[in-house]
């Protein structure tokens, strides 16, 4: 076994034996930036995008095929960076999260983005490889989340080169197109919060843009699926970042419109970055266990799996019971993409008990967390599912209280632990900022990380925690699209719940907990777009 199997049991025992450095304290004013800077680089203005009415069902409940020859053009692809990762309201409202005192001062406003990151942090940085099929001058551009631009940052067509880092063996669609999404992680931009479970923590936001991104393409009749194994370290040369500090965790190939790829040739010595992201902090500190993972995951990074191996690491089918409670076939409104990544929220503090979720709404959350995947090298080539989802439900229409096991297959509830399970819920939650006895329900999504790893070795760990970061930003995105409230947590007992769920034995391991439930009418919110 490599290290990741030792991390991911410390992450899954955190709640009772602390993760080194144990007395860690944030330096709060010393934090770096939400996104990278680059001083003196020109930016170049995106447009707004295209596609503002496509319907968010579509790319929500179970995935249809894209249309032969659909692609991207860049009036789409801004649409879908803008939507996803850009900025687009400010958030302030009266709420229980601990950084509410702050928010009404501009200089700690927050602002909000289509997809969710752990701690609202947002340490994924996006590149553009650009070849000379699309629009812009080929060479590498970094998307700017501020201003909604790209900045280019080398010049010169790099797409051969990332073609031949990903390897001959790669997915078609990442060996027949010349435009590239890098997706690099810059450790300190979460660790200095999270310290040595700051590597999960990244790991969760990598698998949210993503599904974002196969949400959103879904949505327009596209489809996108990232690629995990390939040549990190040459990858990162191109970057021009040291390993340690940033790297390069996927790369999403795109399909564009209309013209095929043009194999350019391959440079030599390797092209590289030489501009620099400002550190905005005085004091950056690197953590042994983020090291240490990160050396595990990047051994064996062109070492690409054989396609299938993945459906070891499934979950089992559930068993046949005659308590089994259905649920109606889940349903999403057409509610257009954009607007509901616009409304994405979390409800802190806000849930109401006097009003209970109904069945229709708790089904099609559940529909579409199950139908959840990475896509891409994440697929377990069988149809088999990486992640279980688990409900414990405290105020819905028509069903008892009571831990249930979900079965995607026939759409109902299976009796796992009866009886209120509030009291539960809310002892074994770290935090204040969730009243769950008052939310109608709360989601447990658990994956089998022992034997994802087992499977394909510890690079594996990105696709597991991943995942579950795809299964919170898919929830996000129905409650959205139905107007339920909704939250997403990972500071809980994780023990206490393989406990409460009899999963001793099963190997899944639960990594989120995501509370369901209408909020509070009238809350008193901040509207920044008419401020």
């Amino acid at each position: 076994m490599g290290y990741a199997h030792e991390y991911a049991d410390a992450v899954l025992h955190r709640g009772r034996v602390p993760m080194e450095p144990a007395d860690f304290v944030p330096d709060w004013p010393d934090a770096p930036r939400k996104g990278k800077f680059y001083p003196g680089v020109e930016p170049y203005a995106l447009p707004e995008g295209d596609g503002a009415g496509a319907s968010a069902a579509a790319g929500l409940l179970p995935a249809r095929d894209s249309p032969a020859g659909a692609g991207f053009t860049l009036p789409l692809l801004a649409a879908m960076l803008k939507d996803s990762y850009g900025l687009t309201g400010r958030r302030l409202g009266v709420q229980a999260n601990s950084d509410l005192p702050g928010l009404p001062l501009y200089p700690h406003a927050n602002w909000s983005r289509g997809t969710a990151g752990g701690g609202g942090l947002y340490p994924v940085a996006v590149h553009w490889a650009a070849g000379p099929s699309g629009p812009l001058t080929p060479g590498l551009h970094h998307y700017d989340v501020h201003r909604h631009s790209v900045q280019r940052v080398l010049t010169g067509d790099v797409t051969a080169l990332v073609r031949d880092a990903l390897g001959a063996d790669a997915p078609a669609p990442a060996r027949e197109t010349d435009q590239y999404l890098l997706l690099s992680v810059k450790y300190w931009q979460t660790a200095f919060k999270y310290n040595s479970f700051g590597f999960h923590v990244v790991c969760t936001d990598v698998g949210t843009l993503v599904q974002t991104w196969r949400v959103w393409a879904a949505a327009h009749g596209l489809a996108v699926g990232p690629v995990f194994w390939f040549d990190e370290a040459r990858l990162n040369g191109l970057l021009g970042t040291g390993g340690e500090e940033e790297t390069v965790f996927a790369v999403v190939p795109l399909a564009w419109e209309g013209t095929p790829a043009v194999a350019g040739p391959l440079a030599a010595p390797d092209p590289a970055v030489r501009h620099r992201d400002l550190e905005r902090s005085r004091t950056v500190i690197g953590f042994p266990t983020v090291r240490a993972m990160h050396v595990a995951t990047l051994a064996g990074a062109t070492d690409r799996p054989a396609p299938g191996a993945l459906g070891a690491a499934a979950v089992r089918p559930l068993p046949e019971g005659p308590d089994r409670v259905a649920l109606p076939a889940p349903v999403l409104p057409e509610v257009p993409v954009r607007r509901v990544l616009r409304e994405r929220r979390s409800s802190f503090g806000r849930f109401d008990a006097s009003r209970p979720v109904r069945p229709g709404e708790l089904s099609a959350v559940l529909a579409a967390c199950a139908a959840t995947s990475l896509g891409g090298e994440a697929d377990t080539g069988d149809g088999g599912s990486l992640l279980r989802l688990y409900v414990f439900v405290n105020h819905v229409e028509g069903i008892e209280p009571g831990a249930y096991a979900y079965d995607p297959d026939g759409g109902g509830l299976l009796p796992v632990v009866p009886g209120a399970q509030g009291d539960f819920l809310q002892t074994n939650y770290f935090l204040a900022n969730y009243n769950l006895e008052q939310a109608g329900a709360v989601l447990v999504p658990t994956v089998r990380t022992a034997a994802v790893l087992d499977a394909v070795g510890d690079r594996g760990y990105r696709i597991a925690v991943g995942t579950a970061g795809a299964v919170a930003q898919t929830f996000y995105l129905a409650a959205s699209a139905l107007g339920v409230g909704a939250g997403v947590a990972l500071g809980f007992d994780n023990v206490s719940f393989v406990e409460r769920l009899g999963l001793a034995g099963t190997e899944e391991a639960p990594l989120l907990i995501m509370p369901l439930g209408h909020e509070r009418p009238r809350p008193a919110d901040f509207r920044h777009e008419i401020a």
